[in-house]
This record gives C-alpha cells, structure tokens and sequence, in this order.
C-alpha cells in the first residue's frame, strides 16, 4: 500500500551489520539476514526527522544476493589496554530498495502545530535525492550507506523466483515512551519481536503496535518535552534553508 505521504529510496553499502543479539554474549558479533525494522527506522530518519511524526516503515526489497564475510576486530578496551579478537560476521555488498511513511506521533501534543503533512512530505523527498540529512549507516557506524532515489517498481531479481523464505524470530526494534500506543506500555521501553518471511525478495513489515508482534519491556522511564522555540524550531528552520 502507498501511502499519500510515502517516501522510496534505495540503500547500499560495502557492509552492513544487523547483530543478532543473541551472538554478542561472547563478544562476536553476527548479522542477521536482513536490515530490521529498527535499523530502516533509523536510516530513515537520518533522511529527515522531526519529533512531531513517528516513520513506519512498510516494506524493504532486498535487491543483491545474501552474502556474508568475517573479520577480525580488534574491540576497543576502556579501562585497560588489553587486546582482543573478536570475529563480527557482516553483510556484503548490499542493496535494499525502502518504502515508508510518517503518522504524526500522538504522544507529543505539545508539537501539534508543526503538522503540516505536505511540508514534511516535501522536505523528506528532498532530503532523499540529497542523499539525506546526517550520515547513513547500515547497522552500525563502520558500515557506511548511501542513500538516492529509485524506482521502487524494479522487481528483486536475486529472490524474484522464492515465494517464501522463512526468517526465524529476529529483534523488529525498540520503543520508547514518546512513541507508545497501548495504554499499558505508557513511559515503559519496551523490545519488540517478530517472525519475518520473504516473498519474492520482499518484507513486508508488521506495525510496532500490530497484534502479531511479541513485546516485552525492559525498563521505565520519562521522555523529553520540546517546547517551540526554546528546544524546537519545527518548520521554521526550513523556510529559508529548504524553501
């Protein structure tokens, strides 16, 4: 479905790592097959973001072969200086085509009066053919991403054939208190899990309040206030910048 504030985009790099938590106990650290809901969420907003509305990210087409390649790191120790070696399995050489949309973030009505849904649509398409707003990363800060516009229509030729592959139970992210919607999980962070499946080279993604996704909390806590013009700017800051 496209919504009629949506946004494409295509993402790549020469690494990417989406650690599965369950591999750092020892220090090693391995990707998961594909980006999480979590890690788009974040690429997306280092296109464009405001506190004022909340990216759903609706589907990713993964557009290059599921490769990966170990290395060995050398992690950094703080409080000696001892050496290690760890192994982190990455991805290589990714491509992934994005689609997403923004719903105003309920839980901030002290920002209602910067939704304005066709200026932020407009700034977040523009900030797309820029290359996006801050640095791109995929998964991690030493795998860089870049990110351009696409057309989101191309057909993923690696997976086009595979009506479904099953994923396993992979982390679909964290929410934190300004962005819940049930009651029950109000200034509580929570981690979100869920079970994804390929459909000729497609992810469709379940929503972080959706029904099917299994969430447990992890601890309490508050969430900052914005307040206009004394923490933020909202549209303001655009109207001679981005026009």
């Amino acid at each position: 479905m496209l919504h009629d504030n949506s946004i494409t985009y295509k993402v790549y790099g020469k690494y990417a790592l989406f650690t599965d938590p369950l591999t750092k106990i020892g220090g090693e650290k391995f990707s998961y097959d594909i980006p999480t809901y979590s890690a788009l969420k974040g690429i997306t907003e280092s296109i464009y973001w405001k506190p004022t509305f909340v990216w759903i990210i609706d589907e990713v087409k993964i557009m290059k072969p599921i490769q990966t390649q170990s290395k060995g790191i050398r992690p950094i120790h703080y409080h000696d200086n001892s050496n290690d070696l760890s192994i982190y399995t990455y991805l290589y050489d990714v491509e992934y085509l994005v689609k997403a949309h923004f719903e105003w973030n309920e839980n901030r009505s002290e920002l209602a009066g910067d939704r304005n849904e066709n200026k932020h649509w407009d700034i977040a398409k523009r900030m797309v053919e820029r290359g996006g707003r801050r640095d791109i990363f995929l998964g991690t800060r030493e795998c860089q991403g870049y990110v351009e516009p696409c057309d989101y229509n191309q057909p993923s030729i690696p997976y086009a054939g595979i009506s479904e592959r099953s994923l396993g139970v992979m982390v679909h992210g964290i929410t934190y208190p300004d962005e819940q919607t049930e009651p029950e999980y109000a200034g509580k962070i929570t981690v979100r899990l869920w079970k994804p499946v390929m459909r000729n080279g497609i992810i469709r993604f379940e929503r972080p309040d959706s029904p099917n996704i299994i969430t447990r909390v992890i601890k309490k806590t508050d969430y900052k206030i914005f307040t206009a013009g004394k923490n933020f700017s909202g549209l303001s800051e655009f109207d001679t910048e981005e026009g």
